[in-house]
């Protein structure tokens, strides 16, 4: 049996160029303009789980999802979040629930290494 492809998680955004900045921002990632092949809007292309940003459309796959992201400094990226223009909608010390910069919802977790006990 084949191994599972690369897992994607993308995310819909009124205001495509704006989420970039915010994902960008909140998690350090470089992201690439996808090629002609793959549809409209960026991807990471480094090791792990794909992250992608396209304008939002009317389909299924444009409404939301509820990744986890696993972060070295939780207090730090909590603060980024609110100021690159997203939300902190439940925080914690080990876990968070946040909004991006267009209103998608999302976690943050603590690494195991960095979360207090």
């Amino acid at each position: 049996m084949a191994e599972p492809g690369r897992p994607l998680i993308e995310f819909p955004a009124d205001e495509p160029e704006r989420a970039l900045r915010f994902w960008t921002g909140v998690l350090d990632l470089a992201f690439e303009p996808r090629t002609a092949g793959e549809g409209e809007g960026w991807e990471t292309r480094s090791g792990g789980a794909a992250v992608g940003v396209h304008a939002r459309g009317p389909g299924p796959g444009d409404r939301f999802s509820l990744p986890y992201f696993e972060v070295d400094d939780l207090p730090a990226v909590l603060a980024s979040v609110a100021d690159l223009g997203g939300s902190v909608v439940h925080p914690g010390e080990a876990w968070a629930v946040c909004r991006d910069s267009e209103g998608s919802p999302f976690g943050l977790a603590a690494r195991a290494s960095a979360a207090k006990t």
